[in-house]
């Protein structure tokens, strides 16, 4: 074992190779390994049938320390409180049921928990990073399978099921078999209004949603090492659209800088340590990836989606293509569903389709940033009259408060957005936030499935700043045309 390991050691290997090599506990015959996780996210979907098998077996957790509950997939997005500061009930009883259920969890198991009304309560990919629970280098999971976001500060973080979560919840491991490792190196500058999102929706585009199965992809190039680390956030979200098992990208001096003095991030020399070690971890010169994509980030434009799977996108310049325009007979037949469901035509210019909804928010677009970007925009102007619903839903608490203490939210009140309490909201159809039927929604979340955000509600993923130029114009619109000088 130590030659295996000294071999190891001195061949180059990825930043995921790197991280999942510290983590492995035990490599079995089979090919599978124990892998330890340092951090596990639950929110109140995914965790009740996981803690009621360990109640039944008679079980703990086993590092509660190293877990964080988080309720934000049912919670509506209304006042929690009324006027005397008495909670308000939760309408639907199902929702009602986990939201309980994991506020009597969290507790009983010794488990950190963020209650609902609290200042720091949001979406968990929110809280992690802004809380500094999710570090560089770490293995971090969650019963979501948008759990890559946080592979936006050199975590290696991704999804997992009801099972695994009680699984890591009682041994603090996983038993997973390696990912093969793909590059995904974008190519120079992004242009004047081309951001995080359309980047991403991009790179989906160009690979399609299992370009990345099997894989674990990092993300590399100038255009990456330029972005915010919400911008990071924003892409590594992401990953799993393309099929991946996760996204990742180095940590540098941004990161550190923006977890620095974090509730759950090191302090004084542990910080100290913890910092030349993230300094390491980086891919080497040599190492070889299984795959490798190459985009021009020239080529980038304002990108939106135009049917029902992340990869139907297009520039903003564009058309609704023809099935006939895939080679593939299957994508012929579901690009004819995808249009069938959406209601649209082939041929008609992206930028003629009106919206009735506009949604800014999700754990892909509802950070700081994103409501700048945003309020950017909408600053001066008021949502078009065809708009009949606009929502801006925080992250978080302290991201709701510190865009109040900006004056975002009279930028967004003044447009005609409803101002909201942070949670997953519209982005899926399990709280009092849906799309109604037949309509369409300019939408900064991360999935346009059928009936993601509501039975029969059609979906356009867009970024921030293009959702609030949709939302003035009243459809798609190219945001450039109301920000240029």
């Amino acid at each position: 074992m130590p030659h295996t390991m000294r071999t190891m050691a001195s061949k180059p290997r990825t930043l995921y190779e790197k991280i999942w090599d510290s983590h492995v506990v035990e490599r079995r015959e089979d090919g599978t390994c124990l892998l330890y996780i340092d951090r596990h996210l639950v929110h109140e979907v995914t965790s009740p049938q996981a803690f009621e098998s360990l109640r039944i077996a008679g079980r703990s957790v086993r590092r509660p320390d190293l877990t964080l509950a988080v309720p934000d997939h049912n919670l509506p997005t209304t006042p929690r409180l009324a006027r005397d500061g008495a909670r308000v009930p939760i309408a639907d009883a199902q929702s009602a049921a986990q939201l309980a259920a994991l506020e009597r969890n969290a507790p009983e198991f010794g488990i950190p928990y963020i209650d609902a009304v609290a200042a720091e309560q949001g979406i968990v990919h929110v809280v992690g990073p802004e809380q500094g629970f999710s570090l560089p280098g770490t293995t971090i999971v969650c019963g979501d399978s948008h759990t890559a976001a946080h592979g936006g500060v050199g975590a290696l973080a991704f999804g997992i099921g009801t099972s695994e979560v009680e699984h890591v919840l009682a041994t603090q491991t996983l038993q997973l078999r390696q990912s093969r490792t793909m590059e995904v190196r974008v190519e120079g500058e992004l242009g004047p209004g081309v951001t995080s999102k359309d980047l991403i929706l991009h790179i989906i585009g160009t690979i399609g949603t299992a370009g990345g199965t099997g894989h674990v992809i990092e993300y590399r190039g100038e255009a990456f090492e330029r972005m915010s680390v919400e911008g990071r956030l924003t892409v590594c979200n992401m990953s799993i659209e393309g099929g991946a098992r996760a996204g990742l990208i180095a940590p540098d001096d941004k990161v550190f800088e923006y977890l620095r003095d974090r509730p759950y991030a090191p302090t004084g020399a542990d910080w100290d340590r913890a910092v030349e070690w993230w300094r390491s971890l980086h891919t080497d010169k040599d190492a070889n990836f299984d795959k490798t994509v190459i985009i021009d980030a020239a080529e980038v434009e304002p990108t939106v989606s135009w049917g029902t799977s992340p990869e139907d996108v297009a520039a903003i310049g564009g058309t609704v293509p023809s099935p006939e325009s895939f080679a593939d007979p299957a994508k012929q037949e579901a690009v004819r569903k995808s249009l069938d469901y959406m209601g649209l035509e082939a041929g008609t210019r992206l930028e003629d389709i009106a919206v009735e909804n506009v949604f800014i928010g999700s754990c892909t677009n509802s950070r700081i940033e994103d409501l700048r970007a945003a309020a950017d925009v909408l600053s001066g102007h008021t949502k078009a009259k065809n708009v009949r619903w606009a929502i801006v839903v925080p992250g978080s608490g302290l991201v709701k408060r510190q865009a109040e203490i900006e004056g975002l939210d009279r930028i967004f009140t003044a447009a005609g957005f409803e101002w909201r309490e942070p949670g997953c909201s519209a982005c899926l159809a399990m709280n009092p936030d849906k799309v109604p039927p037949g309509e369409r929604c300019a939408s900064t979340s991360n999935r346009n499935f059928v009936g993601r955000q509501g039975p029969g509600a059609r979906t356009h993923l867009l970024s921030p700043a293009m959702a609030a130029a949709a939302a003035i114009t009243g459809r798609l619109t190219d945001v450039r045309k109301l920000t240029s000088t």
